[in-house]
């Protein structure tokens, strides 16, 4: 009988309040149990990612895309491992779990290589009339509370985490609340490599509960509402919340518009990794 941790600052702490609920499979036979975080365990989650925010931004873009390419091995590492727990949360047959790990991992590795490209697609030189360089460069947000998806337990939680760290921002994650324990699993991967301690954190619990404690943090610069989709209500009360410290939100994605569901194996595009970037714009003489 496994009783999983939480991560916070490349740790495995238990919850503040000491409290834990059943994770079950897709028929409702037991699992394990997973902490339920707090709202301390939130705070303490977030002076962790900001902790952790200037050596991540400040590495270079290929150290980080190289760190990223390690975790991607230790994840096919534990393939056997991650199939068995995407199998028995999401109902799934054990070839089709397998695949979708195989999908996190293309995915994981798929971001990783965009670390030293994506200045060259978010930034540029501006023409202006004056003897003057005008340089745009992109630049990552802060940190970022994730909401990862609550029915795509892995490949979604992948979609949405590489790209929000290759990109130098550091990660709260709350995981899928049914759901926990790919995302568990990958914090022990994340703690055994080389991502540096606060870089990403893991607080699985109930959703509404630690969501409306991250977007309400005046030190979150931004939030992914993907893990909302489903909960239009939850999503706008995180969206009014966010705006308080005008954080930037990423609105659930609901597939092609009716309120289906995202399709996490479809090409992500760039979309994800410009969400959480800023444009710092310089000017600078030609010296002519």
């Amino acid at each position: 009988m496994k009783t999983y941790k939480l991560f916070i600052g490349g740790k495995f702490p238990r919850s503040e309040s000491g409290r834990v609920y059943e994770v079950t499979d897709s028929e409702g036979n037991w699992l394990a149990n997973a902490p339920q975080s707090s709202r301390k365990d939130a705070r303490d989650a977030v002076a962790a990612a900001r902790k952790a925010f200037g050596g991540w931004s400040g590495a270079t873009a290929y150290n980080r895309g190289q760190i990223l390419y390690r975790v991607a091995e230790m994840l096919e590492g534990r393939r056997e491992q991650f199939a068995a727990e995407v199998a028995a949360a999401e109902g799934l047959s054990g070839r089709a779990a397998a695949a979708q790990v195989d999908a996190a991992v293309d995915r994981w590795v798929w971001y990783a290589g965009w670390s030293d490209k994506i200045a060259q697609v978010a930034g540029g030189a501006n023409p202006v009339a004056g003897p003057f360089f005008n340089l745009s460069t992109p630049e990552p947000t802060g940190v970022v509370a994730v909401l990862a998806p609550q029915e795509s337990s892995f490949l979604g939680l992948a979609s949405v985490l590489a790209p929000v760290i290759v990109t130098g921002n550091t990660a709260v994650v709350v995981p899928s609340e049914r759901a926990p324990l790919p995302a568990l699993s990958l914090s022990e991967v994340m703690a055994t490599s080389d991502v540096p301690g606060g870089v990403v954190n893991v607080l699985s619990g109930r959703t509404r509960e630690v969501a409306a404690t991250l977007a309400a943090h005046q030190d979150v610069n931004a939030l992914d509402l993907a893990g909302a989709a489903a909960d239009p209500e939850l999503a706008k009360e995180l969206e009014t919340a966010a705006a308080e410290n005008l954080k930037r939100v990423l609105r659930p994605y609901e597939g092609n518009g009716s309120g289906e569901a995202a399709d996490w194996s479809a090409d992500p595009g760039t979309s994800r990794l410009l969400a959480f970037l800023e444009t710092k714009t310089v000017w600078h003489p030609m010296g002519v």
